[in-house]
C-alpha cells in the first residue's frame, strides 16, 4: 500500500501545517504523528513556563495534545495551528489552577526546573553561573506577575509570537495585545529592579 507524503517538517511553515492537517483529518495517521511531533515541543514549553512544574506541564501538554486531535475536525484550516494549540494548552493550564483552587503564581515554584529548560551553554563557568542567577530571577519576577500578564509575556518575548497570534490565542483586540504587553514588561522591570535591590 503507499502512503501519501507527508511533508518535511520544518518549524513554523504554515503551508505544511495546512496540508498536515488535511491529511489527518482524511485519517492519515502519518500525518497526526507528524503534526504532534512538530509541536508537541512548544506546547510543553508554554506549559512548564505557565506552570513551573515538570510533571504538571506534560500532563497538561498530553491532555492539550489530545483535545488537539478530538477537535480537528473542526479545525478552521485557514488558521495557523500553533496559535490554536496554543489557546487549548491555556485553557489546560487554567483548568489545572481551577481544579487545584491555587492562584497562578503560586504554581511557579520550582524555578530551577524552568532556569533548567532554559539554560544555554555559556563560554565560561562564571558567565554561567551569573546568567543561570540572572535567569532565575526572571522566572521568580514573571511567577509573581498576575497569570494574564505573565501568559502574554510568555507568548510573545518567549514564544514570539505576533500580535495578532496573541490577539487569536488569548481572544482579545490586537490594540489590547499591544497595551496589555507594554503593561506587563513595566510590571516585571519594577518586580526585577526591586528583586535586584534585595538581592
Amino acid at each position: 500500500m503507499v502512503q501519501s507524503a507527508v511533508p518535511a517538517l520544518v518549524a513554523g511553515d504554515d503551508e505544511s501545517d495546512r496540508q498536515l492537517v488535511d491529511q489527518a483529518k482524511a485519517g492519515e495517521a502519518a500525518a497526526c504523528d507528524a503534526l504532534a511531533r512538530r509541536h508537541r515541543r512548544a506546547a510543553y514549553l508554554l506549559a512548564l513556563q505557565m506552570l513551573g512544574n515538570r510533571d504538571d506541564a506534560m500532563d497538561v501538554t498530553q491532555d492539550a495534545m489530545l483535545r488537539f486531535f478530538t477537535t480537528l475536525k473542526s479545525f478552521d484550516a485557514t488558521r495557523r495551528v500553533q496559535p490554536w494549540l496554543f489557546t487549548i494548552v491555556r485553557n489546560q493550564v487554567r483548568d489545572l489552577w481551577r481544579r487545584r483552587q491555587r492562584r497562578p503564581a503560586d504554581a511557579i515554584g520550582e524555578s530551577d526546573a524552568l532556569v533548567g529548560q532554559l539554560a544555554a551553554p555559556q563560554p565560561g563557568p562564571e558567565a554561567d553561573l551569573h546568567r543561570r542567577e540572572l535567569k532565575a530571577r526572571v522566572w521568580r519576577a514573571l511567577a509573581a506577575l498576575p497569570a494574564e500578564k505573565r501568559e502574554i509575556i510568555v507568548l510573545r518575548d518567549f514564544h514570539d509570537l505576533s500580535y495578532s497570534d496573541i490577539a487569536q490565542v488569548l481572544d482579545i483586540p490586537i490594540g489590547t495585545v499591544m497595551s496589555r504587553l507594554h503593561g506587563a514588561r513595566r510590571q516585571l522591570r519594577a518586580r526585577l529592579e526591586e528583586g535586584g535591590r534585595h538581592a
